[in-house]
């Protein structure tokens, strides 16, 4: 039996998404104080503590990428457990990951998560462009009830896509004045 053709990733499109949300990101930092400090829209966080949870989502992706090489190798039942661990571990993850943003971005504010996300998406793309075809398309089952962007099985190629669609939902909810990041 031969193994059915699989379509070339288009990595330049990935890299372009990301060069996207890059530039998208910089336009959103350059918000006054006072709508920084708005709550968002559906979130408890801030329009500063979403914009620090939407960069995460790029920071993550990083730590992502080397589970994927490593389950993807690994028997499917393997990676199938995993998730089912992590999906297990729903609501731990849900405190934390609210927590952990809202505490970052006193650090990580928005006079420093540029850089941060500036760094992190330029090692994403180069990565990107280094990654061998079957690479890109190994993949694992992920944990569906963490994100809606994550689906049963993903592969490499998806968790490079993943951020930028995670930043597209959480930008639709920023409170900031109309024109800020619009472009």
């Amino acid at each position: 039996m031969t193994a059915s053709p699989r379509s070339p990733v288009d990595r330049q499109a990935i890299s372009r998404d990301l060069e996207t949300s890059r530039r998208l990101l910089h336009e959103l930092l350059v918000a006054g104080t006072g709508d920084l400090r708005r709550r968002s829209d559906g979130t408890r966080w801030t329009n500063e503590q979403l914009l620090f949870h939407m960069v995460f989502g790029f920071m993550v992706v990083r730590v992502l990428l080397r589970l994927v090489r490593l389950l993807g190798r690994l028997p499917a039942t393997v990676g199938g457990s995993f998730a089912a661990v992590l999906d297990s571990a729903r609501r731990p993850f849900d405190v934390v990951n609210y927590w952990g943003s809202r505490g970052a971005a006193l650090v990580f504010d928005h006079a420093r998560m540029g850089w941060i996300c500036d760094r992190t998406i330029t090692a994403l793309q180069r990565h990107l462009a280094g990654e061998s075809e079957d690479s890109l398309h190994r993949g694992m089952a992920f944990p569906t009830s963490w994100d809606p962007y994550f689906a049963p099985h993903m592969t490499l190629a998806d968790v490079y896509r993943y951020p930028t669609r995670h930043f597209e939902h959480h930008r639709r909810q920023l409170t900031l004045r109309p024109g800020t990041g619009s472009t």
